[in-house]
């Protein structure tokens, strides 16, 4: 079985007059060092949650994406994040939301699926649960950059919430040796947001899902969205009782978000390891890595 791992950072208004040579070098950089950390995992015949996992903790760990360092600040000043991740295997999943303190919410996510009887954990509850668990916990400052706080006060003073257009969610999908597949997704929502508000990130089918009788899932774009039209369980169930290919099923499910006012994009990979990078919008910080590719890319286009 051919084993093969996808990234996202984020998709929205991303155009290549906002960003220098240099700019575009240290993203792509970023990218490929995600890909390469859950690639690395797979190549050794490690599974599929692994991978994901190691690919997202790189992203979450970099200030350049709206997830772990660089979140986006609530409205209550803080930064909180969500995050999930899913076994296509079993159907088991976990994830948190509204946490403000576990190093790597990803990894709070999978000791959820792994080490709890419950899918979703939120707030101070999760964080209690993550600790006890041996996660590490760090300060809110540990998420904060000058960049995300200065577009806090922006929002504040229009009063509006803003999506992150330009850098966001982060995400992986992944097939192993064996054949299975996963999905996490990790983020920090939207600049403003109503403190507590739950994103499509951490909502099984919303935002993630895997499931290897079909594909694995990882979102991003306007969240609210994503949820109303349960986004990454349309594209599987479309797949498993229509018939269709994850290429035709993501476009569906894209022209559905798009009738809404959505915009956003996702990647994907079905059960026979073939991959789908698809978005409504300018852009998308994206990547896949197998045993004869490495690509990444940025722009509508490329």
């Amino acid at each position: 079985m051919k084993f093969t791992i996808a990234i996202h950072g984020g998709a929205g208004n991303i155009n290549p007059q906002n960003y220098t040579p240099e700019d575009i070098k240290v993203y792509e950089e970023k990218l490929k060092e995600s890909l390469n950390a859950g690639f690395n995992i797979l190549q050794g015949g490690g599974n599929a949650i692994d991978a994901v996992v190691a690919s997202v903790k790189v992203m979450e760990d970099s200030p350049l994406f709206n997830a772990g360092v660089g979140g986006v600040f609530a409205n209550n000043a803080m930064v909180e994040l969500d995050a999930c991740i899913m076994d296509g295997k079993t159907l088991n999943a976990g994830g948190v939301t509204s946490v403000h303190k576990i190093k790597n919410p990803i990894e709070g996510a999978l000791r959820v699926m792994e080490d709890s009887p419950h899918t979703l954990l939120s707030g101070n509850g999760a964080e209690l649960f993550a600790y006890k668990q041996g996660l590490e916990l760090v300060p809110n400052k540990h998420f904060h950059t000058k960049k995300r706080y200065d577009q806090f006060k922006k929002a504040q003073e229009k009063k509006k919430i803003m999506v992150d257009h330009s850098m966001g969610t982060v995400g992986a999908v992944a097939m192993d040796k064996k054949g299975n597949l996963a999905a996490a997704t990790s983020t920090g929502g939207m600049t403003n947001k109503f403190y507590g508000r739950v994103s499509d990130t951490s909502i099984v089918g919303a935002g993630n899902y895997a499931n290897n009788k079909t594909c694995a899932i990882s979102g991003t774009g306007t969240g609210d969205q994503f949820i109303k039209t349960v986004f990454a369980y349309d594209i599987s169930a479309q797949m498993e009782f229509a018939s269709k290919t994850l290429e035709e099923a993501g476009k569906i499910s894209l022209q559905k978000l798009a009738e809404i006012k959505g915009h956003g994009g996702f990647i994907g990979i079905d059960r026979k390891g073939n991959i789908q990078m698809d978005f409504n919008c300018s852009g998308m910080f994206r990547g896949f890595k197998n045993e004869s590719e490495n690509f990444v890319a940025i722009f509508k286009g490329d």
